[in-house]
Protein backbone atom coordinates (compact mmCIF):
# COMPACT_ATOMS: atom_id res chain seq x y z
CA UNK A 1 0.00 0.00 0.00
CA UNK A 2 1.24 3.66 -1.22
CA UNK A 3 0.74 6.19 1.56
CA UNK A 4 0.32 4.63 4.59
CA UNK A 5 1.78 5.01 7.69
CA UNK A 6 4.07 1.71 6.38
CA UNK A 7 6.01 4.00 4.37
CA UNK A 8 8.50 5.02 7.53
CA UNK A 9 9.29 1.75 8.26
CA UNK A 10 12.56 0.31 7.32
CA UNK A 11 13.32 -2.62 4.96
CA UNK A 12 13.14 -5.31 7.39
CA UNK A 13 9.19 -4.16 8.24
CA UNK A 14 9.49 -3.27 11.53
CA UNK A 15 6.56 -3.97 13.31
CA UNK A 16 6.87 -0.25 14.47
CA UNK A 17 8.12 3.01 13.42
CA UNK A 18 10.02 4.78 16.08
CA UNK A 19 7.54 7.30 16.86
CA UNK A 20 4.49 4.50 16.91
CA UNK A 21 6.56 2.80 19.37
CA UNK A 22 6.19 6.08 21.45
CA UNK A 23 3.30 6.57 20.97
CA UNK A 24 2.23 3.08 21.89
CA UNK A 25 4.76 3.23 25.13
CA UNK A 26 2.64 6.66 26.21
CA UNK A 27 -0.47 5.44 25.27
CA UNK A 28 -3.07 4.54 28.47
CA UNK A 29 -4.54 1.80 25.68
CA UNK A 30 -2.19 -0.05 26.08
CA UNK A 31 -2.13 -0.88 30.03
CA UNK A 32 -6.05 -1.72 29.10
CA UNK A 33 -4.69 -4.27 26.46
CA UNK A 34 -1.99 -5.53 28.54
CA UNK A 35 -4.78 -6.66 31.32
CA UNK A 36 -8.00 -7.26 29.02
CA UNK A 37 -5.80 -9.98 26.88
CA UNK A 38 -5.42 -12.81 29.44
CA UNK A 39 -8.87 -12.01 31.16
CA UNK A 40 -10.21 -12.55 28.11
CA UNK A 41 -8.08 -15.54 27.91
CA UNK A 42 -9.10 -16.75 31.45
CA UNK A 43 -12.95 -16.48 30.36
CA UNK A 44 -12.58 -18.30 27.21
CA UNK A 45 -11.17 -21.53 28.72
CA UNK A 46 -13.34 -21.65 31.16
CA UNK A 47 -15.98 -21.03 29.00
CA UNK A 48 -14.51 -23.83 26.33
CA UNK A 49 -14.81 -25.60 29.57
CA UNK A 50 -18.62 -25.31 30.13
CA UNK A 51 -19.81 -25.61 26.56
CA UNK A 52 -17.72 -28.70 25.70
CA UNK A 53 -18.76 -30.14 28.97
CA UNK A 54 -22.73 -29.28 27.75
CA UNK A 55 -22.04 -31.04 24.99
CA UNK A 56 -20.31 -33.94 25.90
CA UNK A 57 -22.97 -34.40 29.00
CA UNK A 58 -26.06 -32.38 27.84
CA UNK A 59 -25.42 -30.75 31.48
CA UNK A 60 -25.08 -27.29 32.30
CA UNK A 61 -26.98 -25.51 29.36
CA UNK A 62 -27.21 -22.49 31.45
CA UNK A 63 -24.01 -21.82 32.66
CA UNK A 64 -22.14 -22.47 29.05
CA UNK A 65 -24.61 -20.28 27.76
CA UNK A 66 -23.91 -17.11 30.49
CA UNK A 67 -20.23 -17.99 29.82
CA UNK A 68 -20.33 -17.60 25.93
CA UNK A 69 -22.56 -14.73 26.11
CA UNK A 70 -19.92 -12.90 29.02
CA UNK A 71 -17.15 -13.77 26.76
CA UNK A 72 -18.78 -12.22 23.72
CA UNK A 73 -19.33 -9.17 25.97
CA UNK A 74 -15.13 -9.31 26.94
CA UNK A 75 -14.71 -9.50 23.50
CA UNK A 76 -16.63 -6.95 22.84
CA UNK A 77 -14.71 -4.31 25.29
CA UNK A 78 -11.27 -5.88 24.02
CA UNK A 79 -12.20 -4.79 20.38
CA UNK A 80 -13.27 -1.34 21.20
CA UNK A 81 -10.75 -0.62 23.48
CA UNK A 82 -8.23 -2.12 20.70
CA UNK A 83 -9.51 -0.33 18.15
CA UNK A 84 -8.72 2.81 20.39
CA UNK A 85 -5.44 1.78 20.94
CA UNK A 86 -4.60 1.69 17.27
CA UNK A 87 -5.89 5.04 16.87
CA UNK A 88 -3.53 6.23 19.36
CA UNK A 89 -0.94 4.27 17.98
CA UNK A 90 -1.29 3.98 14.32
CA UNK A 91 -4.03 6.63 13.31
CA UNK A 92 -6.43 4.74 12.03
CA UNK A 93 -9.10 2.71 14.35
CA UNK A 94 -9.10 -0.80 12.02
CA UNK A 95 -6.84 -2.05 9.78
CA UNK A 96 -3.14 -0.50 10.11
CA UNK A 97 -0.89 -2.06 8.27
CA UNK A 98 1.08 -3.68 10.68
CA UNK A 99 -1.92 -5.11 12.49
CA UNK A 100 -4.19 -5.56 8.76
CA UNK A 101 -4.74 -9.21 9.05
CA UNK A 102 -4.80 -9.83 12.80
CA UNK A 103 -8.18 -7.02 12.50
CA UNK A 104 -9.39 -8.94 9.36
CA UNK A 105 -9.27 -12.28 11.65
CA UNK A 106 -10.88 -10.38 14.68
CA UNK A 107 -13.83 -9.02 12.18
CA UNK A 108 -14.58 -13.01 11.65
CA UNK A 109 -14.63 -13.58 15.35
CA UNK A 110 -16.69 -11.19 16.12
CA UNK A 111 -18.88 -11.63 13.41
CA UNK A 112 -19.38 -15.31 14.95
CA UNK A 113 -19.83 -14.52 18.24
CA UNK A 114 -22.49 -12.02 17.30
CA UNK A 115 -23.91 -14.91 15.51
CA UNK A 116 -23.86 -16.73 18.60
CA UNK A 117 -25.62 -14.13 20.00
CA UNK A 118 -28.45 -14.01 17.58
CA UNK A 119 -29.11 -17.48 17.95
CA UNK A 120 -29.41 -17.72 21.61
CA UNK A 121 -31.70 -14.37 21.77
CA UNK A 122 -33.80 -15.92 18.41
CA UNK A 123 -33.81 -19.67 19.53
CA UNK A 124 -32.05 -19.76 16.43
CA UNK A 125 -30.17 -23.47 15.50
CA UNK A 126 -31.51 -24.60 19.17
CA UNK A 127 -29.05 -25.08 22.13
CA UNK A 128 -26.95 -28.14 20.32
CA UNK A 129 -26.07 -25.84 17.61
CA UNK A 130 -25.51 -22.93 19.29
CA UNK A 131 -22.71 -24.60 21.22
CA UNK A 132 -21.39 -25.97 18.15
CA UNK A 133 -21.74 -22.05 16.63
CA UNK A 134 -19.53 -20.80 19.89
CA UNK A 135 -16.86 -23.71 18.87
CA UNK A 136 -16.62 -22.38 15.67
CA UNK A 137 -16.20 -18.19 17.64
CA UNK A 138 -13.62 -20.12 19.76
CA UNK A 139 -11.90 -21.63 17.25
CA UNK A 140 -11.81 -18.69 15.04
CA UNK A 141 -10.51 -16.69 18.61
CA UNK A 142 -7.53 -19.56 19.25
CA UNK A 143 -6.20 -18.38 15.67
CA UNK A 144 -6.62 -14.75 16.17
CA UNK A 145 -5.42 -14.79 19.85
CA UNK A 146 -2.17 -16.74 18.08
CA UNK A 147 -1.56 -14.31 15.41
CA UNK A 148 -1.17 -11.16 18.47
CA UNK A 149 0.65 -13.50 20.25
CA UNK A 150 3.16 -13.75 17.51
CA UNK A 151 3.41 -10.06 16.83
CA UNK A 152 4.14 -9.53 20.54
CA UNK A 153 6.75 -11.71 19.70
CA UNK A 154 7.94 -10.31 17.29
CA UNK A 155 7.83 -6.90 18.61
CA UNK A 156 10.02 -8.01 21.61
CA UNK A 157 12.78 -9.34 19.01
CA UNK A 158 12.44 -6.13 17.21
CA UNK A 159 12.19 -3.77 20.12
CA UNK A 160 15.44 -5.62 21.91
CA UNK A 161 17.12 -5.21 18.82
CA UNK A 162 16.04 -1.62 17.91
CA UNK A 163 15.51 0.11 21.19
CA UNK A 164 16.56 -0.26 24.51
CA UNK A 165 12.81 0.27 25.50
CA UNK A 166 10.63 -3.29 25.64
CA UNK A 167 7.08 -3.35 24.58
CA UNK A 168 4.55 -3.70 27.30
CA UNK A 169 2.34 -6.11 25.78
CA UNK A 170 -0.33 -4.01 24.24
CA UNK A 171 0.04 -5.99 21.15
CA UNK A 172 -2.27 -8.63 22.35
CA UNK A 173 -5.59 -7.10 21.39
CA UNK A 174 -7.69 -9.89 20.43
Amino acid sequence: MTGTPDTHRTASRSLYTAEERRRRDASPWTLVQGILAPVQFFVFLVSLWLVVRFLMTGEGETAATISVVVKTFVLYTIMITGSIWEKDVFGRYLFAPAFFWEDVVSMLVLALHTAYLYAVFTGWLGVEGQMWLALAAYATYIVNAAQFVWKLRMARLQGASSSSVPPTGAEVAS
